[in-house]
């Protein structure tokens, strides 16, 4: 596909362009001051009649979160925007993303609903339903499950899942790829095992490989300005794949396979173990035990097991994405932050002591390795715009006039960039999160960092996300040390500070050499992780 939707639009035949334009002018170029009650929109770039901003965002391999960031330095923590007749509202601001997004959620509850998730088979996870009844439910299962006083209840398998991924990190080294992988194995096992009951393989296991997949197919595909562009023109949803520029409608009906494949395979399966007696307790197993056909009705009964397979689909590939990229960026922050690591290694070691691992007891007293937790997930959010909201009506904010069916993005890169210490954000610095008297600020990961979203649409799984997190970090940092790989002539290979693009992102992969930090330490993993590793 080419570099912008003008390579794009170049290639779809003329008639249908000027068809689809006559219609759009008609229905949506009024910008009248009329249509805005006498207000101004807020501040934002220049517009072309009807194409608005369509030429100052790039639509495939780039970031767009950066642009964003760029306005907002011109124009504020709120701006508008416009592409192809759809409004946009994009916030820089937390403050401004609390206001709207949280204050007002009644407003910016919505889901966008562009043809391009149903184009690929995510009309019906929940990140991209609606304000309705069925997203309703689908809250309602997760909070079951997900709630804050329930996270203690996964203590020990975030541990224990986090001790095999040492262990496996260890056996089956791969300088040139780095440890990535096994982190895709950590995060993606913890979820599976709490919503399915599903153990995975240690590793190359087939429902894990589905689920990454799946992620990385629709993060690189999916982007507000690709449904911008499949909402202004819908009549491209209809092209065949062979159509130049249509390329992306191939690998959409691979992503809608893939979906099918990773709410169905597991599901499944523990409908299997349930029938059986022998389910472990999880999420589906819960529901499937307590609900039964007798009681619901058959009719009842199918659409409430399809919206929690759909439920369950969606706590798995909204669970595996954070917690793979921030371990990956942990031992990259390592490497281009010497110091971090040994900083880390003496306050673990003074607490803990050489001859153990530590637990979610020791957490109050590793206020440092709660330092790393939070910087990494500011330092390069994983979602960078989050997922976007839209508008039901129109709404005023501060004199501006913001209107209905809006596309609301939140640019939790931005916001992720504005500190209150002197240091560069974009430095990695878990000393900023401590205040003057030495002790750590009290605001908690799960209300200051904008990754998590905002209101009533904020990750419900930010909770066990945050906790997974930890539970990697501080065993790796515990128990293992990262160096750098040499090259054929014995010099250091450099890390370099680069990410991938999409709507989540993840460092690249790099080159590294683990190594266990002591023997006790090693011991103690193979003591705790089972005699598959001994």
């Amino acid at each position: 596909m080419g570099g912008t939707v003008a390579d794009l639009i170049r290639h779809i035949p003329l008639s249908l362009v000027a068809g689809v334009l006559f219609v759009i002018l008609a229905l949506r170029f009024s910008t009248s001051k009329a249509a805005t009650g006498g207000l101004p929109y807020p501040p934002g770039p220049p517009r072309l009649p009807f194409l608005g901003n369509l030429f100052l965002v790039k639509f495939n391999n780039t970031r767009p979160w950066l642009t964003y960031t760029e306005w907002g330095k011109k124009y504020g923590g709120i701006v508008y925007s416009r592409i192809l007749g759809q409004d946009y509202i994009i916030i820089n601001s937390a403050e401004v993303a609390k206001a709207l997004l949280a204050q007002r959620y009644w407003i910016y509850s919505e889901r966008p609903g562009p043809a391009s998730y149903k184009l690929f088979g995510l009309d019906r996870v929940t990140v991209s339903l609606g304000h309705t009844d069925e997203w309703r439910l689908h809250r309602k299962l997760f909070h079951q499950t997900l709630r804050q006083e329930a996270m203690s209840n996964y203590h020990d398998l975030q541990l224990q899942k986090a001790r095999e991924m040492i262990m496996t990190i260890l056996a089956e080294q791969d300088p040139l790829a780095g440890p990535g992988k096994h982190f895709d194995t950590y995060s993606a096992s913890l979820i599976l095992s709490i919503v399915y009951g599903y153990e995975t393989a240690k590793r190359d296991d087939p429902v894990v490989k589905l689920v990454w997949q799946l992620l990385t197919t629709f993060s690189d595909e999916l982007y507000p300005e690709r449904a911008a562009v499949l909402s202004a023109f819908p009549a491209l949803a209809n092209l065949p794949a062979w159509v130049p520029g249509m390329g992306f409608k191939r690998r959409a009906h691979h992503c809608q396979h893939l979906m099918e494949e990773v709410a169905g395979i597991p599901f499944r399966h523990t409908k299997e173990q349930v029938a059986l007696g022998i389910a472990p307790p999880s999420m589906v197993a819960d529901f499937l035990h307590e609900q039964t056909k007798e009681i619901v009705g058959t009719t009842q009964w199918q659409a409430l097991e399809d919206t929690m397979k759909m439920t369950a689909a969606s706590v798995t590939l909204g669970g595996a994405e954070t917690v793979s990229s921030s371990l990956l960026s942990l031992v990259m922050a390592m490497f281009l932050y010497p110091g971090i690591q040994e900083k880390a290694w003496a306050e673990i070691d003074a607490v803990v002591g050489p001859d153990r691992l530590p637990t979610f007891e020791d957490r109050p007293s590793l206020p440092y390795i709660e330092a790393i937790v939070r910087e990494i997930l500011r330092w390069n959010p994983v979602g960078p715009l989050g997922v976007p909201h839209a508008t039901n009506t129109n709404d005023i904010y501060k004199g501006y006039f913001i209107p209905k069916d809006a596309i609301v993005i939140y640019n939790a890169w931005a916001m992720s960039r504005v500190v209150s210490d002197p240091s560069d954000p974009s430095h990695f610095n878990p000393d900023r999160h401590f205040l003057p008297n030495g002790e750590l600020s009290s605001e908690h990961v799960y209300t200051s960092n904008p990754g998590f979203g905002f209101g009533r649409r904020a990750c419900p799984g930010r909770y066990f996300a945050e906790n997974s997190t930890w539970a990697g970090i501080v065993t790796m940092l515990a128990t293992l040390r990262f160096e750098k790989a040499k090259d054929a002539h014995g010099k250091d290979i450099e890390v370099r500070h680069e990410f991938s693009t999409g709507m989540a992102i993840h460092p690249m992969p790099f080159q590294c050499v683990v190594t266990v930090r002591s023997a006790e330490r090693e011991n103690e993993i193979r003591s705790l992780s089972g005699p598959t590793f001994l």
